[in-house]
């Protein structure tokens, strides 16, 4: 079976850095395309970051460009998600997706496999 466990989320003041953590087991990430997700409270899921871009770049969606780094470690089979300068906006329910394909999936794509999230609370 295929897991993807987040963690590290947890309560932060405004301004503060987390770093989350996805272990995924079953499945290689080294070649494929995962991806960071956020749900915040009465709103749609969404997308933040994926791994690898066409031209092997990092995608970030606008709201978190220069405040959140996303990284893997292939010999960990697990990928990073570092925040810093946390908004009260950023609050949210955090998961990681994989998925077969080598690259991002296009906007919209479903993502083959995904984890349980992890809570981010910012305070103001």
């Amino acid at each position: 079976d295929v897991q993807l466990q987040a963690s590290g989320g947890g309560l932060v003041q405004a301004g503060g850095s987390l770093r989350l953590a996805c272990v995924v087991s079953g499945f290689a990430l080294d070649g494929h395309a995962i991806g960071w997700y956020r749900q915040a409270p009465g709103k749609e899921r969404e997308g933040i970051s994926c791994f690898p871009n066409s031209d092997g770049s990092t995608f970030y969606k606008e709201s978190v460009k220069g405040r959140f780094t996303m990284s893997r470690d292939n010999t960990k089979n697990t990928v990073y998600l570092q925040m810093n300068g946390l908004k009260p906006e950023d609050t949210a329910v955090y998961y990681c997706a994989a998925d077969r394909t080598t690259l991002c999936p296009a906007p919209g794509a479903i993502y083959d496999y995904w984890g349980h999230g992890t809570l981010v609370t910012v305070s103001s």
